[in-house]
């Protein structure tokens, strides 16, 4: 069958990890992915790609399968991320809009994908009929050699004739603990501040740093081989560390922020996965920070903290000063941590990151590689607890 051989070449070229959001016309490839393949099931097409950037960085070799209309969403992500970084990526999307396509919201964007594609400077095959299937082999081999993302789009006329199996569901009644309420006091932090606490306790923890200037700030206060520092790819940095976590038993930091996280799907994903090696920071000032300090929902509406909870991240701490700050980095937990830390708006006075984004990758992926123990351990269904940072 067909799908059948898509997952065998798949596998021939070594792919770790398949972050994958479904398509109707191509179901029975996503039942086929769930039931026999390592995967991760997306909310957004986006954070895939932090995610397979995060799997890549910790030596693993991902893959993307979803639905054409999602490479609208991912466009941006991809260019400043892989496109940044050199960062390989094979993306296999079901080509809507171009055979017998009955919704016509579909037409207008995916009828002109190889255009769009050829503009972004993304290399993309077309897979019209099956006997072409050897491009999909092509694009992933050039993805991988290049560091570059490729696109595969395979058109619908090739599943026709797959069923997709009905789907089983497990019993879902459950008890939903009451998310409690508590006082959010005036801030007394700047991000500055709380970054001058963390960067020195995160020992040989992996962190992966937001962009702009809190990854600045973190290189004043505590530049090392193991901090990843983003350098655009808005709402990424917690897709990257949730990819990191799976493939590796090293503690995982991220910190990121309440635009990020306001702007992102990713964590009922990361609830759902719960590494216990993942810890994030959401360093909360209520305002888009890099960007000139414009208020976000999370000043005066949103509380991240909740929001964590409700995605059903089971270990939530807010925490409102220094003391309270370096108590939460030494505190155990079970599962994924969110540490809630509320600060106030303000940039430090601190210069650009002198790296060049290769410089970065590559010291990181060497730090990965001198300590790398039990990779795949996620899928071994074997997370191990260990105590955070170096305190």
């Amino acid at each position: 069958m067909f799908e059948e051989a898509i997952l065998k070449i798949l596998r021939d070229e070594g792919i770790d990890l398949i972050s994958h959001l479904p398509c109707d016309r191509a179901g029975r490839l996503c039942a086929l992915i769930t039931d026999g393949f390592l995967h991760i099931p997306l909310l957004r097409e986006e954070d895939g790609v932090g995610i397979s950037a995060g799997v890549y960085l910790a030596g693993g070799r991902p893959a993307i399968v979803i639905q054409s209309s999602g490479l609208g969403n991912m466009l941006n992500a991809l260019l400043s991320l892989q496109g940044t970084f050199r960062l390989p990526l094979p993306i296999i999307a079901s080509w809507r809009g171009v055979y017998n396509e009955v919704i016509p919201a579909q037409i207008p964007f995916n009828s002109r994908l190889p255009a769009i594609l050829e503009g972004a400077g993304i290399p993309c095959a077309t897979v019209m009929e099956r006997g072409e299937l050897p491009h999909l082999q092509e694009m992933i081999r050039r993805s991988y050699a290049e560091g570059i993302p490729t696109v595969t789009l395979i058109s619908p006329a090739c599943f026709e004739g797959g069923a997709c199996p009905a789907p089983a569901f497990p019993e879902r009644s459950r008890n939903v603990p009451p998310i409690p309420g508590y006082t959010i006091r005036e801030p007394q932090m700047t991000r500055y501040d709380a970054i001058t606490v963390i960067g020195p306790r995160l020992g040989s923890a992996l962190c992966i740093a937001n962009i702009g200037v809190p990854s600045k700030e973190l290189y004043a206060v505590a530049d090392r081989p193991e901090n990843f520092y983003m350098l655009g790819s808005y709402t990424q940095a917690s897709p990257i560390g949730l990819g990191l976590a799976l493939l590796t038993d090293r503690e995982v930091v991220v910190i990121d922020g309440d635009g990020s996280l306001l702007g992102s799907a990713i964590l009922p994903v990361i609830a759902s996965l719960a590494p216990e090696n993942l810890t994030i920071i959401c360093l909360d000032n209520g305002t888009f920070g890099s960007t000139g300090n414009q208020i976000t929902q999370g000043y005066a509406t949103t509380d991240l903290g909740q929001v964590a909870e409700a995605a059903g991240i089971s270990s939530v701490v807010l925490v409102q000063t220094e003391t309270e700050l370096v108590a939460a980095l030494s505190q155990k937990g079970q599962g994924t941590r969110f540490i809630h830390v509320i600060i106030r708006p303000g940039n430090s006075a601190v210069p650009n990151i002198p790296l060049s984004p290769i410089e970065i990758r590559d010291r990181f992926m060497a730090e990965m590689k001198r300590c790398s123990t039990n990779q795949n351990r996620f899928f071994d269904g074997e997370f191990m607890v260990s105590p955070l940072y170096g305190l």
